[in-house]
């Protein structure tokens, strides 16, 4: 898979209190994807961006909610979060990221 792409695939972590109980407890990771994302092709991006074995992936599609301003309706944009569990030995440090 080209650089390139992995850069595009994950777009950001999704840092939540539910997510970070979710990291302690089943020891998985949760990242905001492209929409177009399969599992494999999400697995081999984290694996080679972070150097951690990944063992399961799980994905979502949140649907954009409708906002209202003064200005009328709108409606935000849908998404995906996958949920990547990581083995036992393996660990994803956020701080030092830049």
């Amino acid at each position: 898979m080209h650089n390139e792409k992995l850069f595009t695939l994950i777009k950001a972590p999704l840092v939540t209190e539910k997510s970070a109980r979710v990291g302690e407890s089943l020891k998985q990771i949760v990242f905001k994807v492209d929409l177009s994302a399969n599992k494999r092709e999400i697995k081999k991006a984290v694996e080679e961006l972070f150097k951690v074995e990944v063992t399961k992936v799980t994905t979502s599609i949140v649907k954009g909610k409708r906002k209202r301003n003064r200005y009328g309706i709108y409606k935000k944009s849908n998404y995906k979060k996958a949920f990547v569990s990581l083995s036992k030995d393996s660990d994803i440090q956020f701080e030092g990221l830049n």
